[in-house]
């Protein structure tokens, strides 16, 4: 259990109905060591977008080192703000959404809750869909007949599809039923699962190529000085762009974990170390099929599809699919379940919150969404110009102002005498620094001429989230715990 200082507890069958029910109660199983967490990284590194964006970076006009540096301090940075965003849910117990009451409200709380939970919506639908094509190869590879379902569609989508996208709905959705105990043992197999395919892919590589046919800069295109800082500077955005969604919610998983020492060595493992290690996997992988096949392939599926061994192909393509499957359900499936839960307890449950999530992935036919990259440029940047200010006023909230003090009872007390009140429910300085830190994001998201600046609209909108909720909230800087009942943690690191 996690190292707490707790002045008078107060009973939690006293927590209001309102804002309570048994998945958003400070949770007593805190069981999860290092290496759960680490699992929880490698499901979030080794997908298919992670190996896209590790293999794209190689492909800047960069030389190798100065690649693996952005990577390294774009990946550092994401583990300085994972221990950030990890510690007021661990020693509370509690996950994303109830943490967000302590700067918006109780009730105001519902407000990032929502804006997270829409985010992992959408998400949701485009990785069951990247799962689902990568099942829909296996099918045709093996049962050629099968083509014929793929000549008509219905919404975006063919016969054969729809019954691929259906399969990988509905095992995901067995996975998340039965709930966190089995959604940690899948992460445990499915990231370390990856690595076994990505290194016996790269072997296969080097063994067709040899060392010759391998190398670390990936483009033939000369940079000026200025142009490979200022590429530099972007991939190591991109880095903490792309990790920002799970990073934001987060502390659904840290709330689980034994201590923030062991989130930490979990982090520690999980990022820099995992990261680069895969992304020097991937490049192997990405050059190799430049000499080998004559054109760089970055679909991980379509290598894995071209090598001749078709037993290898099928469990290559099958491990691709439960690398998918672990991403999906920590990064779109567990959030959602939570933030929906916590808009009304006693009506939405976790398994509930998730599955309006799963069943509103379908209505969004996200197969189409995918195939529209100028809309799924946008989107990217429009989740930036939103999570960015949540997650800065989260930790300027919980260092700057509560100095790192949690009064658990009051998460959950939906009376004026609760410390978590402010106006009935709602923290009106919080809502003041997000709407104009969200909208300047969005203005950079939309006008073309910033379109460069838009990569770091994530880092822009944490600093006018902070600066401006530190700025408003000023005035309300705690001095001590003493004055207020109810159960204080307190972390003694």
């Amino acid at each position: 259990m996690p190292n707490h200082s707790e002045v008078t507890s107060g009973a939690s069958a006293h927590y209001s109905p309102r804002l309570c029910n048994e998945d958003l109660a400070p949770t007593r199983d805190q069981n999860w060591s290092w290496y759960n967490i680490f699992s929880f990284w490698m499901s979030d590194v080794h997908s298919m977008g992670g190996y896209v964006v590790a293999a794209s970076f190689f492909t800047l006009g960069l030389a190798s080192w100065q690649v693996l540096l952005c990577l390294l301090v774009g990946i550092c940075i994401v583990q300085l703000c994972a221990n950030l965003v990890a510690k007021p849910s661990q020693m509370a117990g509690v996950p994303y959404a109830v943490i967000s009451r302590q700067a918006f409200g109780v009730f105001g709380a519902n407000i990032p809750a929502v804006i997270r939970g829409l985010i992992a919506f959408a998400w949701y639908g485009i990785q069951t869909y990247l799962a689902a094509n990568a099942l829909m190869l296996v099918l045709l590879k093996f049962f050629p007949a099968l083509s014929s379902m793929t000549q008509s569609s219905w919404l975006g989508l063919s016969q054969l599809g729809w019954c691929c996208f259906s399969v990988m709905w509905f095992l995901q959705a067995m996975v998340f039923w039965h709930g966190m105990s089995a959604i940690k043992r899948f992460i445990d197999v499915a990231g370390p699962a990856v690595y076994v395919v990505m290194v016996a892919l790269a072997g296969w590589i080097v063994y067709k190529t040899g060392f010759d046919g391998i190398s670390f800069t990936l483009a033939s295109k000369q940079l000026s000085t200025g142009e490979q800082t200022w590429q530099m500077i972007t991939a190591t955005a991109l880095v903490v762009s792309y990790f920002s969604g799970p990073l934001l919610n987060f502390g659904d998983f840290s709330r689980y974990g034994k201590s923030m020492g062991e989130i930490r060595r979990g982090n520690r493992w999980g990022l820099p170390f995992n990261f680069l290690l895969f992304s020097i996997v991937t490049v192997v992988i990405v050059s190799g099929t430049q000499s080998l096949f004559g054109r760089m392939i970055t679909d991980p599926i379509e290598t894995v599809s071209m090598v001749g061994n078709d037993v290898a192909v099928a469990i290559g393509l099958l491990t691709m699919i439960i690398a998918t499957i672990g991403i999906n359900i920590v990064a779109n499936f567990v959030s959602p379940a939570f933030d929906f839960s916590n808009c009304s307890p006693q009506k939405i449950s976790f398994r509930t919150g998730g599955m309006i999530a799963a069943v509103g992935s379908v209505l969004l036919t996200p197969w189409n969404l995918f195939q529209s990259p100028e809309l799924i440029h946008y989107t990217l940047d429009v989740l930036g110009a939103f999570i960015g200010p949540l997650f800065g006023i989260l930790v300027a909230d919980f260092y700057l102002i509560k100095r790192s003090k949690v009064y658990v009872d009051d998460l959950f007390d939906d009376t004026p005498k609760g410390r978590y009140w402010y106006r009935g429910g709602f923290n009106p300085k919080a809502i003041a620094a997000l709407l104009p830190s969200v909208g300047i994001g969005l203005v950079i998201s939309f006008i073309p001429s910033l379109h460069a600046v838009a990569n770091f609209s994530w880092f822009i909108g944490v600093a006018l989230g902070a600066g401006c909720y530190r700025w408003l909230a000023r005035a309300d800087r705690e001095v001590s715990a003493v004055a207020y009942p109810g159960k204080v943690a307190v972390q003694k690191d």
